[in-house]
């Protein structure tokens, strides 16, 4: 077999460590009911695992070379299926029948966080998510108001999900051995919303515009949404910056814009 050379472009860095690999299989804890969507599947380090304990599984996989091995590799698996393409572009609930899925995927770095923007537009028929992503973004995921990393893909992903990381895994679990520290975090969508929520398109608005001039003052990072009466009417100080709010108060704000 030809030894494939990952690719710069597509951001690829293997998993190779099989006591790695196993312990996330362990932590995603695949059956047979479930509906399963792998996102860049790569070299099938997960894959073998996902198809042994036998669920209805969609391989997402851009590379066409790495797509054409996992189709021989899949062929025993009736009940598995690889889809060309770029995961952004993908329609998650048409790719799954609108049905309930969980979500798997060792993200390349370049592209994870928009993949998890994109992923949490179904986020009403998601069962979980489990993503090795660099630790920094995992840090930023899970971090708290106050902090340097609390920002909008901490409110975002957290207005929807439980952030749970998992565990670290060291550069030498890869091939090529990346730069960075890597973590496997797990995402649980809420049974219902942490706070109550008007109109989640104004919420996420006001989350960008407040953490697009994050050093500004709300009454400065605002002003082309909401003046500093409105930001008074929801209770908060304009003179504050957007890391010192908590969902609660970003979902106040959104309440004022008409």
């Amino acid at each position: 077999m030809v030894q494939h050379r990952a690719r710069k472009r597509f951001g690829q860095h293997f998993l190779t460590d099989p006591q790695v690999i196993q312990h996330i299989l362990q932590a995603i804890d695949p059956r047979p009911e479930d509906v399963i969507v792998e996102i860049g599947p790569g070299q099938g380090a997960l894959t073998g695992g996902l198809l042994a304990a036998g669920p209805e599984l969609h391989l997402l996989e851009i590379d066409r070379d790495l797509a054409a091995t996992l189709e021989h590799r899949i062929a025993p698996y009736p009940r598995a299926s690889v889809h060309i393409g770029d995961a952004l572009e993908m329609n998650l609930a048409e790719l799954t029948g609108r049905r309930n899925f969980r979500l798997v995927g060792n993200l390349p770095y370049n592209i994870s966080t928009p993949v998890l923007f994109h992923a949490l537009q179904w986020v009403e028929l998601i069962t979980d998510m489990h993503f090795m992503l660099q630790k920094e973004v995992v840090d930023r995921m899970g971090s708290s108001p106050g902090s340097k990393a609390w920002g909008r893909l901490a409110i975002m992903c957290q207005i929807h999900c439980r952030v749970v990381p998992l565990f670290g895994v060291p550069p030498n679990a890869f091939s090529p051995v990346p730069r960075v520290d890597s973590s496997l975090v797990r995402l649980v969508p809420h049974p219902q919303p942490p706070v109550r929520l008007e109109n989640l398109p104004h919420f996420d608005q006001v989350v960008r515009q407040a953490f697009g001039q994050r050093r500004k003052t709300l009454r400065n990072s605002l002003r082309h949404l909401l003046d500093a009466t409105q930001i008074e009417a929801a209770g908060i100080d304009p003179g504050l910056r957007p890391e010192s709010l908590g969902i609660a108060e970003f979902a106040a704000l959104s309440a004022q814009i008409d």
